[in-house]
């Protein structure tokens, strides 16, 4: 593949293309894990949970045919990232209420941005991987023109959670939509699923979604009278 010639201008375009999509799960994770941050370390963590986002993926890349092929992986990081959009609910329904402190320091919003990432990666990164064609130099170029884009998407998604919290959810619905996708796409589940039914994949992930919201809402209705408890 000439470098800058047609092919890769082209390869390039689409894996942008396929960035440009992918990046709203990364914004959400990022805005929802810096909302509880003093204003001074939202920006910091937006930025740098961004980069560590891209240099996951990038890493990811890499190693994605070998990390498809563990079975049972998909369905594992699904219900994982079911985990991390119900703790991401938690601070915002306890707020006020003694919350988590490593919800609310950089460093444990970095942890969380990075282990969702990785784990909305693993399906994601293929995609990517394919086309560039075996040229991990298109990944990487690809990514980090995609670094802006995510930074911009997270800010925006912060000041409207900001202003109008209850958006949280949304962003926890989509989150655990992901991960139900991922879990159904695991091979032994999806030949089960569709031996019983092909539309029981849906229900599976509406039952993920309105999990994690159910939940979330439970939270915040239980925490207060904890706190007032003590």
């Amino acid at each position: 593949m000439d470098f800058f010639g047609p092919e890769f201008l082209s390869a390039l375009l689409a894996i942008i293309v396929i960035d440009l999509v992918l990046a709203g799960d990364n914004a959400i994770v990022i805005a929802m894990a810096a909302r509880n941050l003093p204003p001074h370390l939202q920006k910091k963590a937006i930025i740098w949970g961004a980069v560590g986002a891209i240099a996951v993926r990038s890493f990811m890349t890499l190693i994605v045919v070998y990390l498809l092929g563990i079975p049972g992986l998909m369905f594992i990081g699904g219900a994982l990232l079911v985990w991390i959009a119900y703790k991401l609910l938690k601070p915002a329904a306890n707020e006020g209420a003694g919350q988590d402190h490593a919800a609310n320091t950089f460093w444990g919003a970095m942890k969380t941005i990075v282990i969702a990432d990785a784990v909305m990666g693993l399906d994601n990164v293929l995609a990517v991987a394919g086309a560039a064609g075996g040229s991990y130099l298109l990944v990487v170029i690809g990514l980090l023109i995609s670094i802006p884009i995510v930074v911009w998407g997270s800010t925006l998604i912060l000041k409207l959670v900001d202003r109008y919290p209850s958006i949280i959810y949304f962003g926890a619905a989509v989150l655990a939509f992901t991960a139900g996708k991922m879990m159904t796409s695991e091979p032994m589940v999806q030949a089960w699923l569709d031996s019983v039914s092909m539309s029981l994949e849906y229900v599976v992930q509406a039952v993920v979604i309105l999990g994690v919201l159910v939940a979330g809402y439970a939270q915040s209705k239980v925490s207060p009278k904890k706190s007032a408890a003590v």
